[in-house]
């Protein structure tokens, strides 16, 4: 076997940069506090979706049912408490 010629090494060693060049500026732009918000934001909405709608996009009356009730059930019992007073 004969050793790699030295153009070969050094175009290895060029390339090995970039690539790390490119992984640290993408973990840079990763680690950003605003694009860490919009990530999280952008899951919480497809989890929230995914939850309350089907795969056509129609509500699932059976999980926002119960939740708008509690929520009218919520208001009204703060309407009147707030009349009481």
């Amino acid at each position: 076997m004969s050793d790699p010629s030295m153009a070969k090494l050094e175009a290895d060693i060029a390339a090995r940069r970039a690539r790390l060049a490119d992984t640290l500026s993408e973990l840079s732009y990763r680690s950003q506090p605003k694009v860490i918000v919009e990530r999280q934001k952008s899951a919480a909405q497809a989890r929230f979706a995914e939850a309350t709608q089907n795969e056509d996009g129609s509500v699932k009356i059976e999980v926002v049912g119960p939740i708008a009730l509690a929520a009218v059930v919520l208001i009204v019992w703060g309407v009147r408490r707030s009349r009481r007073r």
